[in-house]
């Protein structure tokens, strides 16, 4: 089976959250199951930098006019070795900001170019055309700046047309662009129409992948329902629910290469997962000590790895705050996001920096930190596609606090009296989206954590939990495998 597998981000390339950990994670998961698969991404400086093996392969030209040859780049991704195509346009991706935004925070104004780019390439490399000579059978897009890939492929009727999947990791994030851009990215205008790619007199780069690839996917069973309505299909929801039948929720795994407390480089005292209580405390105490909070092993220490906005309901946290610390908590923020609440946070951190420590920018190594030294870690997001912090924190026994909503409602179990009595609790939950349920689910699990028998049940209970990508893999395969008689044209092998 030959997959092309097309992101904007792969992880330890380049990251910004979820999508970069996935695919980085899931084509390693498909390799060793055998699929034969290529990864392809933008060439970003610090990609350039990290992938191993580079050479030159093939000439793609200038297909949009912006006066820098594009060029394709075959290496292979460090640590696992998974073969990586690496989309060359130095116009396009070299320089000195984030992937999409600039230092100011600021979009792109040519992020229209460069993954309209993306997308193109990917369908070129599915057809006769590719300048190179392997051919996939499955083209799987993820996220919007993907989508467009099916769309070309729907233009240009190929003779060899791979199957296509279009994986959504959040549907909040749609690329939309001005309709005046479909001749720009030289796509015919029959296809901007409400049965393409128009959407609200705009183009929009993710419903073109929703309409015209053949299977779509999410990360999470949950999430999958959720986003055949509203409020969370943000728009979508009419043409997902039409397309019921082809939408499958996959749910994410974790990457137990990269985030597992007995190897993890970014530790001061490693630990194995299932003798977790001296290397926890160890971890505790060093954190405590580096960020300047009180050195208290009595303390519950909550930590936040996240973005910081409303989406994922960090402004629940700083609304709780007062409480949280009035419990004798201590709070341990990491991430970026909208200024307003970094703000907050950071006065926070200056009235209390004996409970609160803020860290604001991304940082994998406290990220790491946090987890294993954290006694609980806190997801309060308003929807949540699948999430994977609360996976990596199972493993370092750090139980989660969450909103129940999407994967994190899949995969974490409340500490009920019955989740208790069965030893099934992996976590605290609560319902409603507000900063009373979410202070009142922390309460619990702080009056919990104060009856240590009970805390180190579930903390037992976190870390013997598996959500390695094998099984997510499987499902992978299999969808693949049924869509492959579906593919028009004959097969090639062989080549980069």
């Amino acid at each position: 089976m030959r997959v092309l597998f097309a992101s904007s981000e792969v992880f330890p390339l380049a990251k910004t959250g979820g999508l970069g950990d996935v695919s980085g994670a899931l084509p390693a998961a498909l390799t060793e199951a055998g699929t034969d698969i290529r990864v392809l991404m933008p060439a970003y400086p610090e990609a350039l930098d990290l992938a191993e093996g580079k050479r030159q392969v093939g000439d793609l030209g200038d297909p949009f006019g912006i006066g820098d040859t594009v060029s394709l780049v075959s290496a292979k991704l460090p640590g696992s070795g998974v073969p990586l195509w690496l989309l060359d346009c130095p116009a396009m991706y070299r320089r000195a900001g984030g992937l999409y935004q600039d230092r100011a925070g600021n979009d792109y104004p040519d992020n229209l170019l460069r993954f309209g780019l993306l997308s193109w390439a990917a369908a070129r490399l599915s057809t006769e055309d590719s300048p190179v000579k392997w051919r996939p059978q499955v083209l799987h897009g993820n996220d919007w700046q993907t989508g467009l890939a099916p769309a070309y492929l729907h233009a240009w009727v190929p003779a060899e047309r791979p199957a296509t999947v279009f994986t959504i990791h959040n549907i909040a994030y749609q690329g939309v662009f001005p309709k005046d851009s479909v001749p720009r990215l030289g796509l015919p205008w029959e296809l901007f129409q409400m049965e393409g790619l128009e959407f609200y007199d705009q183009l929009s780069f993710l419903k073109a992948g929703l309409f015209y690839s053949d299977r779509l996917t999410t990360v999470s069973p949950r999430y999958a329902r959720e986003i055949q309505a509203a409020p969370h299909g943000s728009g979508m929801e009419g043409l997902l629910a039409h397309r019921a039948a082809d939408l499958d929720g996959i749910l994410n795994g974790a990457d137990y290469r990269v985030w597992t407390p007995d190897s993890d480089p970014f530790l001061p005292h490693t630990y194995v997962p299932s003798d977790f209580t001296a290397g926890k405390a160890a971890n505790k105490a060093a954190l405590q000590a580096e960020l300047g909070l009180a050195i208290d092993p009595a303390a519950p220490l909550l930590v936040v790895v996240s973005r910081i906005n409303d989406l994922k309901g960090l402004d629940m946290v700083l609304a709780a705050m007062p409480a949280l610390l009035r419990m004798g908590a201590q709070v341990a923020v990491v991430g970026t996001g909208d200024h307003s609440l970094e703000e907050g946070f950071r006065a926070a951190a200056a009235t209390s920096p004996r409970q609160v420590a803020v860290t604001i920018g991304y940082s994998e190594k406290l990220a790491h930190q946090l987890l294993a030294a954290g006694d609980m870690l806190l997801m309060p997001s308003r929807f949540e596609p699948c999430g994977l912090t609360q996976f990596y924190a199972f493993r370092y026994g750090t139980v989660p606090v969450v909103h129940a909503t999407g994967g994190l409602a899949d995969t974490v179990v409340d500490a009920t009296y019955d989740g208790l009595m069965t030893g099934t609790a992996t976590g605290f939950t609560f319902e409603h989206a507000n900063a009373g349920a979410f202070q009142w689910c922390v309460e619990r699990a702080v009056g919990l954590f104060r009856q240590p028998e009970t805390w180190t049940k579930i903390q037992k209970t976190c870390v013997a939990q598996d959500f390695s990508w094998k099984r997510s893999a499987a499902r992978y395969q299999s969808l693949y495998q049924g869509l492959v008689p579906q593919a028009g044209g004959k097969r090639r092998k062989g080549g980069v």
